[in-house]
């Protein structure tokens, strides 16, 4: 662990972290301004917002600490860092790849850290780097390729459980028949943005309850994917029993949109059920640890 230095931070410290944050700002507040107005409108992306936020405030957070951690900077490394963060903005904001402008903002901050602090300023601030890895926007190739085989798993699966249940419903591709009524699972409503979010969510609860146990971390990270899956599940299944049981105009009004709050109740709800589960197993070991 790099020692502390309780010394006042020398005059030229203070200017190279007021200089950067600068720098960082008129380079990245077009950057934040151009998403705000199109990528985060969008329902898979409509999470980097929160994700941008919450990963500033747990700097913010430790600012002391970084403060407080003793000069030893890289600037070898680090101008390395800052060169290829520069190429990648050029290149992603003279193109419009948005992943790759997103990308060169996180290196842009790791190469800050190692000019002023080096590699002990990332180690302390790697989760707040690695979190900001969600706000990357996805290719669309990609996330169309995810979404087509999500689709067709959420709606058999809703079918397949709403059949049980005794409903007159069929399934055709991604459109569900129940009763007179049609609905097309459209592409919300392959939980695609609901994984990325619940997972960003699961990762923050972990960074803020300091969980020790590596193995109960990986648990809860790998255990999002199915719970993300049950809930989106649920959420098209209330909205075919809606639509049956009120008409089209309830199932497609309000209670569409108050379906996303159901989805994030199921999830929150299971999420922390396997949290107190697991605390069963680990709790006990990670307060031995702690002392």
């Amino acid at each position: 662990m790099a020692a502390l230095n309780n010394e006042p931070l020398p005059d030229w410290t203070r200017w190279s972290i007021g200089l950067l944050l600068v720098g960082l700002l008129v380079c990245y507040a077009p950057t934040y301004y151009t998403f705000a107005h199109t990528v985060w409108l969008k329902d898979e992306a409509g999470h980097g917002p929160m994700i941008l936020a919450l990963s500033l405030w747990l700097m913010w957070r430790d600012r002391q600490k970084f403060l407080d951690l003793r000069s030893q900077p890289n600037p070898v490394f680090g101008l390395l860092v800052l060169l290829s963060a520069a190429l990648m903005y050029v290149v992603g904001r003279s193109q419009g790849i948005d992943a790759l402008e997103a990308f060169s903002n996180i290196m842009a901050i790791m190469a800050c850290l190692l000019l002023v602090k080096g590699w002990a300023g990332v180690r302390l601030f790697w989760f707040p780097l690695f979190f900001l890895i969600f706000v990357i926007p996805l290719p669309g190739v990609v996330a169309q390729a995810l979404t087509l085989p999500l689709k067709a798993a959420v709606s058999y699966c809703a079918e397949a459980i709403l059949y049980a249940a005794g409903y007159p419903i069929g399934r055709s591709g991604v459109t569900l028949v129940v009763g007179p009524y049609k609905l097309l699972v459209a592409d919300a409503c392959s939980g695609l943005n609901s994984i990325f979010t619940l997972e960003s969510l699961s990762l923050f609860y972990m960074k803020l309850m300091d969980y020790t146990s590596a193995r109960r971390n990986t648990i809860l990270a790998i255990m999002i994917l199915p719970i993300s899956f049950v809930s989106n599940t649920v959420r098209v299944m209330v909205l075919v029993l809606v639509t049956y049981h009120l008409g089209d105009e309830v199932g497609q009004g309000f209670v569409h949109n108050l379906a996303g709050l159901v989805l994030f109740s199921v999830a929150l709800m299971l999420t922390y059920g396997l949290d107190r589960i697991l605390a069963v197993f680990y709790d006990k070991h990670e307060q031995s640890s702690h002392h």
